[in-house]
């Protein structure tokens, strides 16, 4: 028996502007009920992407299929009404002169006799069935935002694709309301296209993330693996701050204030970036006022001078300068931890969470 097709197939679509490639040579697929997020910085073509699966917007070259049947290429076009295809966007895009019943009415076949009991089921499955006669000049934005999904789900669509449609939510809102839009979408078994450019809401909604970057995916893959085996540093530094320690390659060896670190396979003599974020920069508070006096197993430690420290509300930041080139590294240290100007502390790291790269130039 042959494997079931992916719902969404994407293959090989670019999409130029004036000579320039928005989106280079792109692919994937997302399954039945899978989350699959397009992350990247503003400019990068996944609102592009995203336009050109709808039907809103024509590809140069490559195919969309869902379910294993062709939708469009170049020459072959099904009109963004008969794809099946749910759409939200961040400004939810309700008609302001008609009723939340209506608005999610609008889109469905048949008379308002034959709607009402989908309408009403929508309504009252995100919570706003007591709303149905009211304006969407009367809700909330977290209301809003459930409308536009109510509305997107009515046609019983296969497929979703969502462009930051949570980026206008108040932060107290936004967590909770993702949460039940998902829990709605993976009942009905819709495959989702999650836009975003918040790695924080990809990590939390996605099962697979492609992360772009000048029109192409540079990774893709779930979540654990892009933030623990990222390709490059920038990869790195797109989901967290970052620390760069600059070293060159002696011997299939990076020297370092802290220890010496592999480089297997590194020509002699080539510069490479140690990349750590700085929650794996560890204060060495044992050593601190006596020297490095390292025990067995432990590594080297280095020192630094603290230049300032604040408090972020679950951790602190603290920056040093440090002593062997005058470099500022940052760590992050759980709770409050806020040392005073000038004081040196010595550093420690965590090497198995350390990330080598050829260094930039």
């Amino acid at each position: 028996m042959p494997p079931t097709p992916p719902r969404l197939e994407i293959k090989n679509v670019t999409r130029s502007y004036d000579g320039r490639r928005v989106v280079d040579d792109v692919s994937l697929s997302v399954r039945a009920g899978q989350v699959t997020c397009l992350l990247g910085p503003s400019g990068c073509g996944k609102s592009t992407a995203l336009r050109i699966i709808a039907g809103v917007e024509m590809q140069d070259s490559g195919e969309i299929y869902v379910d294993g049947v062709l939708i469009c290429d170049t020459k072959f076009r099904i009109p963004p009404e008969q794809r099946n295809i749910g759409l939200m966007f961040q400004d939810f895009a309700l008609f302001p002169h008609l009723t939340v019943g209506d608005n999610v009415r609008f889109g469905l076949p048949g008379d308002r006799g034959r709607t009402a009991g989908r309408v009403r089921e929508l309504l009252d499955r995100v919570g706003l069935g007591r709303y149905a006669k009211s304006y969407p000049h009367e809700l909330s934005g977290g209301e809003q935002q459930r409308v536009a999904l109510a509305r997107a789900l009515a046609p019983r669509p296969r497929i979703m694709l969502m462009d930051e449609p949570f980026s206008g939510l108040d932060n107290r809102l936004r967590d909770g309301i993702r949460d039940e839009t998902l829990e709605i979408l993976r009942e009905q078994d819709t495959a989702v296209l999650l836009v975003t450019h918040e790695p924080e809401e990809a990590m939390r909604m996605a099962d697979d993330i492609a992360l772009m970057r000048g029109g192409q995916i540079v990774q893709q893959g779930a979540p654990y693996n892009l933030y623990n085996a990222p390709v490059d540093r920038d990869a790195v530094a797109f989901f967290s701050d970052i620390n760069v320690i600059r070293g060159e390659v002696n011997g299939a060896l990076t020297p370092t204030p802290f220890g010496n670190f592999l480089a297997p396979g590194v020509p002699d003599g080539t510069k490479v970036d140690i990349v750590i974020r700085p929650q794996h920069i560890k204060i060495d508070f044992d050593r601190a006022g006596r020297g490095p006096n390292p025990t067995p197993g432990d590594g080297t430690p280095a020192r630094g001078v603290v230049q300032r420290a604040r408090f972020m509300g679950s951790e602190s930041l603290v920056e040093f300068r440090m002593d062997h080139d005058g470099s500022i590294l940052k760590a992050t240290v759980p709770n409050v931890f806020l040392p005073k100007p000038g004081m040196a502390l010595w550093l420690m790291i965590r090497r198995d969470r350390c990330f080598v790269f050829p260094a930039r130039p």
